[in-house]
């Protein structure tokens, strides 16, 4: 960071390209310009940008400026609130001088540009900030390739355009990771605009692999461990019958929901638990959220160089949750979770674009609310083995309990969550037809008893033709 001395040296610098005074201290997208333009270094310096707030534009400090906590925190925030992405390298600190405090946020040239905010390149223009142009754009996509050092931005060779769902790209992604205004002016190529965002290497002419992981039509050529392994097995260890087994192998972009919608169709579970000897309360095995959450960082933290799976195993007494690859870069032991670093920038940044991570760096500690509230043990982070991350978590104990008292006796129900979603579909009168296809069941009768005999003995659900039962052209519908 910055010392004193050097701070009122800068205030009166004539660099102004890499300093920007301000003595607003509520404009955070002004700030979050800044600091995104700091980021991209377009005059290529490689010298750290300041945004220093409680300065004028004349280098002299606002009289009587006080820096708030409240001030730091806020302006700290801004580097993983996701809308800076990738996220900059930055610093906060507060410094007192006799005519009044002044806040100073320093920004290392990011290697990963171009950075956006909120889908738009800022660059400075001297003392200027404004949206990159094409050629601007160009010249920080070219400086990634050269600095390129992570796996999922290196090209892979053996893959073509035509291997990417290219409609996926153009119509799914593409508006989500760039401004609107911004891509409809865009007159340049498909694989030109595929490459500002790290998806095309121009010098290699072919898709990088963080293109083939979320949006190829077929991933696991290419990658060979780029899929996730589900084994259920009868007992607490790997000797133990298996229950179950999916591979899960399309690309990311098709792969997360059907990941998400089968953890809570197979792997999460309620059963009744008796309060009183009228009353039951559902309790939920795993909270749905943080499974969730840690398959996500299982995708975006794994080495893709590794030809292993993300191991996805449940046991009777456990979930285990494996990926290759250890702790990353600055994160270790001793500071994990507080510190983190990102093996596949790319990947992260597309996660974040596509609505699967809302805020960066706080996964764990939301994993451990989770867990938490819903009553189940403490979750055994595995992070001192160097080549793979391991996390290990425990059911809620008031099930471990019902299984163990009330073993062939009681049955899992469907989550509410089930129930609402049929509910709401059938707010149209449906035939079982059409049920089946929409909750992804084959099973009839299963699902008869499972799903529409409780509803319908609870008054929430109604047969169109109550008097014939069996009748083909029956149809349910929500009361």
């Amino acid at each position: 960071m910055i010392t004193k001395e050097e701070l009122r040296q800068l205030l009166k610098s004539t660099e102004t390209y890499r300093i920007e005074r301000t003595v607003s201290t509520g404009n955070k997208d002004k700030f979050s310009e800044a600091i995104c333009a700091f980021s991209n270094d377009l005059p290529g310096s490689h010298k750290n940008g300041y945004l220093i707030i409680g300065a004028e534009d004349d280098g002299e400090i606002k009289p009587g400026f006080k820096v708030t906590d409240a001030l730091l925190k806020n302006i700290a925030a801004l580097r993983s609130d996701g809308n800076i992405l990738p996220i900059p390298t930055m610093s906060v600190d507060r410094f007192a001088f006799p005519e009044g405090d002044l806040l100073v946020c320093e920004v290392q040239p990011s290697p990963m540009t171009p950075v956006r905010y909120r889908g738009r390149v800022f660059v400075r223009i001297g003392p200027r900030r404004d949206i990159a142009s094409e050629d601007e754009e160009r010249i920080l996509t070219e400086r990634r390739t050269a600095n390129m050092a992570t796996f999922d931005v290196t090209p892979c060779l053996r893959a073509k355009l035509s291997d990417l769902n290219v409609d996926m790209i153009r119509n799914g992604y593409l508006p989500k990771a760039v401004d609107a205004d911004v891509l409809a002016a865009d007159n340049r190529s498909l694989e030109e605009q595929m490459a500002s965002v790290g998806l095309y290497d121009m010098d290699s002419h072919c898709p990088t692999n963080a293109a083939v992981i979320l949006f190829a039509h077929r991933p696991k050529q290419f990658i060979p461990g780029a899929y996730v392994q589900y084994v259920k097995f009868g007992g607490n260890d790997k000797a133990s019958d298996i229950l179950n087994e999916r591979m899960f192998t399309s690309c990311l972009f098709d792969l997360l929901p059907k990941l998400d919608t089968f953890t809570e169709n197979s792997v999460v579970t309620t059963r009744p638990v008796p309060v009183t000897a009228f009353r039951e309360e559902q309790v939920v095995n795993y909270p749905r959220e943080a499974i969730r959450e840690l398959l996500l960082n299982a995708v975006m933290h794994r080495d893709y160089s590794s030809n292993m799976p993300i191991r996805y195993y449940e046991f009777s007494d456990r979930l285990e949750i494996m990926n290759a690859g250890g702790l990353y870069g600055k994160a270790r032991p001793e500071n994990f979770p507080h510190v983190n670093d990102y093996r596949n920038p790319i990947i992260a940044e597309a996660l974040k674009n596509l609505g699967y991570v809302n805020m960066f760096n706080r996964g764990v500690s939301r994993v451990k609310e989770l867990f938490k509230e819903n009553g189940n043990p403490p979750i055994d982070f595995n992070v001192d083995k160097i080549t793979v991350f391991e996390v290990v978590v425990k059911p809620n104990s008031e099930v471990k309990k019902v299984k163990a008292g009330h073993k062939g006796r009681k049955k899992l129900i469907p989550s509410q969550t089930e129930f609402n979603k049929l509910l709401q579909y059938c707010s149209v009168p449906r035939t079982m037809p059409e049920i089946l296809s929409f909750m992804g069941y084959s099973d009839r009768t299963k699902f008869r008893n499972k799903y529409l005999k409780p509803l319908l003995d609870d008054g929430k659900l109604a047969m169109t033709d109550p008097e014939h039962p069996r009748s083909s052209i029956q149809k349910y519908k929500t009361v």
